[in-house]
């Protein structure tokens, strides 16, 4: 998740405002809620994660393969090489020692090439992915927590995960709020399956690399 940047800050402080112009301080009934927590420990980031974990070992061991076909075309082009430069054998034999291992050269570079090209493809899918399963779980999760909200008669719902451009968290004192996270976590998990919650929860999940703030 990225993090909160003073534009961010301003729109609310705006929404605080008007929601403060429109009605006086005891009609305010605001609640908060630690969506990072709600996130992390929903069954259906716990599978989803489990998921793109294994697709990422499919891949390291798919990049190991090629790791490893490069490696055998280097050694052969280094022994073509040596033969080639080998004036214990004849004159033909070095020329063809040479030749082969001119057409060697050319796989391993075509081996470089498919690493290059394979690493960056499957590194733009990973992340498409990432980023597509964040933002449909967080889509799920805002439309459970709008119908709770507008239930129980909310005004609005601070996110409690969410930090400042300052590094420090927005919601710095919430005495008296209502926080929202265990009851909203319990609901989103009534209808897990069984074991769903059992797969390593996943950490930090809303604040990685390319990430955006829900």
């Amino acid at each position: 998740m990225k993090k909160f940047i003073p534009f961010t800050f301003a729109i609310l402080a705006v929404g605080l405002l008007a929601c403060a112009n429109s009605a006086s301080a005891a009609d305010l009934k605001i609640a908060t809620v630690d969506l990072r927590k709600v996130f992390d420990k929903y069954y259906k980031t716990v599978q989803s994660t489990a998921g793109i974990r294994q697709e990422a070992l499919d891949i390291d061991k798919e990049h190991k393969a090629l790791m490893d076909n490069a490696k055998t075309d280097e050694d052969a082009w280094r022994k073509l090489i040596d033969k080639a430069n080998d004036q214990a054998v004849s004159a033909e034999e070095r020329d063809k020692s040479k030749k082969a291992a001119e057409e060697k050269y050319g796989q391993l570079e075509g081996d470089k090439q498919q690493i290059t090209e394979f690493d960056r493809v499957s590194s733009s899918r990973m992340h498409d992915k990432e980023q597509q399963r964040r933002d449909d779980i967080v889509k799920e999760i805002r439309q459970v927590l709008n119908a709770d909200a507008k239930a129980g008669g909310y005004t609005m719902v601070l996110d409690s995960s969410g930090e400042s451009a300052n590094m420090v968290p927005f919601v710095l004192y919430a005495h008296g709020q209502t926080d929202l996270t265990d009851a909203l976590i319990k609901e989103l998990n009534a209808t897990a399956p069984p074991g769903a919650l059992d797969a390593p929860a996943v950490t930090n999940s809303l604040n990685s690399p390319g990430s955006n703030s829900p």
